[in-house]
């Protein structure tokens, strides 16, 4: 681990690589197609179209990460969970979004696709796939709160995110849809279905934050009927999507929520095994160390350049 803490110092995005387990290794990679070389992305698509062709009972995928494609996956961050021996079983790939809105551009974090090997579900890894970037990302950012999206039709994810992230809409019996949730939306819908495989004659409405006819651009093998979706243990998660999604159509619920201070409390608290929690706050003191500590130590020091920093005239040039 204190390897691993030496080798970040001099990153610009983000590559940890955790142990949740005695046979389970996770690596979190922030905009791969920046740094990553041609072979290595390659690797890495194949990763995950080898967990993907064990999940999906047909194809059909044709967007996103499955492609290798540098500038996709420049605006990415991939979570890989394999094993001991390297076989891939579960990834998560979120997408960064940048959304024009006033008063300033902010960035979004598309929870994006989550697929898990079929044999390999009962080993808890939600925790990994759904909470552990932003996480990371929020320490990141000096604990600056940071907008995610959501789009399924599966009960067990929207149960996921309505109890993970802070001020989610829509979710049943709770919360409001505020005037920041409209405006993300509409940005989002404008501009960046891609990301998530929506066609341009899928629908949106406002009111319930609904995408009617969602599975034409490129996301057609994700549909699903109500009955193939995964549940949530709680049945009210259920019951909402039920009432409000049509399957047979493939409508999808977009969720907006914050990773702020409070949803940090909550996944260190609730989600992360206490076996894990250990490496989790290590990582996170990575980042930290990284963004926030080693700015102010460069910053002190006159000396010497570092990056945008310049010496003072006169000091020893390196």
């Amino acid at each position: 681990m204190i390897s691993a803490i030496f080798k970040a110092f001099g990153r610009t995005h983000m590559n940890v690589t955790l142990r949740t387990g005695p046979d389970l290794r996770v690596q979190i990679m922030e905009r791969p197609g920046l740094w990553m070389s041609g072979q290595e992305l390659q690797a890495l698509s194949s990763d995950l179209k080898t967990i993907a062709a064990k999940t999906l009972p047909r194809e059909g995928l044709t967007y996103g990460v499955f492609s290798a494609d540098a500038a996709r996956l420049s605006h990415s961050i991939v979570t890989l969970v394999t094993r001991k021996d390297g076989t891939p079983i579960a990834f998560n790939a979120l997408a960064i979004m940048d959304i024009d809105t006033d008063p300033t551009p902010q960035q979004i974090l598309h929870l994006g696709l989550v697929m898990v090997d079929p044999d390999e579900r009962s080993k808890n890894l939600s925790w990994v796939l759904y909470g552990l970037t932003c996480f990371l990302i929020c320490l990141r950012r000096q604990f600056r709160p940071i907008w995610i999206s959501n789009v399924t039709q599966v009960p067990a994810v929207v149960g996921m995110v309505s109890t993970l992230f802070s001020d989610v809409w829509p979710q049943p019996g709770e919360g409001r849809r505020t005037l920041n949730h409209l405006l993300i939306a509409r940005r989002i819908m404008d501009n960046h279905r891609h990301v998530f495989g929506v066609g341009e004659d899928a629908g949106f409405e406002e009111d319930r934050f609904v995408i009617t006819n969602a599975y034409t651009g490129g996301s057609d093998g994700l549909k699903k009927s109500f009955e193939e979706a995964t549940k949530h243990r709680d049945a009210v998660f259920n019951t909402f999507c039920q009432e409000q999604l049509d399957y047979e159509r493939g409508d999808d619920v977009i969720q907006l929520g914050l990773m702020d201070m409070a949803a940090m409390r909550g996944y260190l608290a609730r989600e992360v095994p206490r076996s894990a929690l250990f490496g989790v706050l290590i990582a996170g003191a990575v980042q930290m160390v990284q963004r926030l500590i080693l700015p102010a130590l460069h910053w002190s020091d006159s000396r010497e350049t570092w990056r945008d920093l310049r010496p003072a005239k006169g000091t020893r040039d390196v």
